[in-house]
């Protein structure tokens, strides 16, 4: 009880600080990052060595220097994704500007499905509220449910306010059916790590065996729906540019595991080009093919 009082409190301050200017939160972005990295040291080592091991040919310097590019970026990302929660329609269409989502919309005029593919990579969450009200058909959004519920109903809440759906990714086969007969835009972050029990397969990501989820391959075989890639990339602090890059439109013509191993590679050529933007403190490589 103690706890879920706590966590009621915590997301009434969260809302109350959303409702100040993103320029401010700025601000506080930069105490923030003090804070994380010079004082807490939040997550430091795991994130030098996610460094260095994808990029072994970077001296120290170099990797010290995204390193700190990243925790500035990660203090900024808090603060934005807290804004969610206030956010106007007005604000998030000023923020994220899309391309080349003309390419979807001859599928929906058609009455056809996409598949979305994206990393978390820049604000994924600004740009999946941004991307609903900027497309015909239902945005679908695939996610990994979070443990604390009155959280998870805040996060839910943001995320769903301009009329996204947000399914739990187990419960995606049940999704389609419920939206099989009406064009629909299915998205997935599809760089989530799978459980220990689900990390078969492996594809080379970063100069590291990456394990990686088999859904959004699946689907697409079993579907032939068209896959796109959405490739973020941070304009100025809180602004975004998203292109829409077709990546696979025939996926029944694909073998076994060249769609996974095709996602992963447009990310990795992503991340090469400004890995600060990119989740380095999660524990993306906790399992290997040998100890799997």
């Amino acid at each position: 009880m103690i706890k879920r009082g706590f966590a009621h409190v915590g997301v009434f301050l969260l809302y109350l600080i959303s409702l100040l200017p993103l320029k401010v939160l700025l601000v506080f972005a930069r105490l923030l990052y003090y804070l994380l990295y010079y004082v807490i040291g939040y997550r430091k080592k795991v994130v030098n060595e996610n460094l260095r091991n994808s990029f072994p040919e970077k001296t120290s310097l170099e990797i010290k220097s995204i390193e700190k590019k990243y925790f500035k970026y990660l203090a900024q990302l808090i603060f934005e994704i807290i804004k969610l929660s206030s956010i106007s329609k007005k604000e998030t269409l000023k923020r994220v500007k899309f391309k080349g989502l003309e390419q979807l919309e001859k599928h929906f005029a058609n009455g056809e499905s996409v598949l979305a593919c994206t990393g978390h990579y820049g604000n994924w969450e600004l740009g999946t509220l941004a991307l609903g009200l900027n497309i015909t058909a239902k945005t679908i959004v695939i996610y990994k449910p979070i443990n604390n519920k009155i959280f998870e109903k805040w996060f839910d809440e943001c995320r769903t306010k301009y009329g996204n759906i947000f399914v739990a990714m187990r419960q995606t086969l049940r999704c389609m059916a419920t939206y099989k007969n009406e064009p629909s835009l299915l998205c997935f972050a599809s760089d989530q790590s799978p459980v220990k029990e689900e990390s078969k397969f492996f594809v080379d990501f970063l100069n590291q065996p990456t394990p990686a989820l088999l859904g959004v391959e699946k689907i697409a075989k079993s579907t032939n729906r068209p896959i796109y890639y959405f490739k973020v990339s941070p304009a100025k602090p809180g602004y975004y540019n998203i292109e829409v890059l077709p990546m696979c439109l025939n996926p029944s013509a694909t073998v076994d595991g060249e769609i996974t191993n095709l996602h992963f590679k447009f990310l990795e050529d992503i991340i090469k080009e400004n890995p600060q933007y990119w989740l380095w403190s999660h524990k993306r490589w906790k399992f290997k093919p040998e100890t799997t």
